[in-house]
């Protein structure tokens, strides 16, 4: 009973974090990028790594050349 209940604890922690989308968030410009994006790959000073939901309640708009 154990086994099966850390076993299923796994899949559930597993889930939670394949649902977490990283972006690449411009603080300047507000525009969230997918981090295979030109754009992000090129941003270095204004770009942080965050949680899509997180960049979105700060207001990001997805980039128009990969969607983000």
């Amino acid at each position: 009973m154990k086994k099966l209940f850390s076993f299923l604890l796994f899949l559930l922690l597993l889930t939670n974090s394949a649902l977490a989308q990283t972006v690449v968030f411009n603080t300047k410009t507000g525009k969230i990028h997918k981090p295979s994006c030109p754009s992000a790959k090129n941003c270095t000073v204004n770009c942080v790594k965050i949680d899509k939901k997180e960049a979105q309640s700060r207001g990001g708009v997805p980039c128009k050349r990969c969607g983000g």
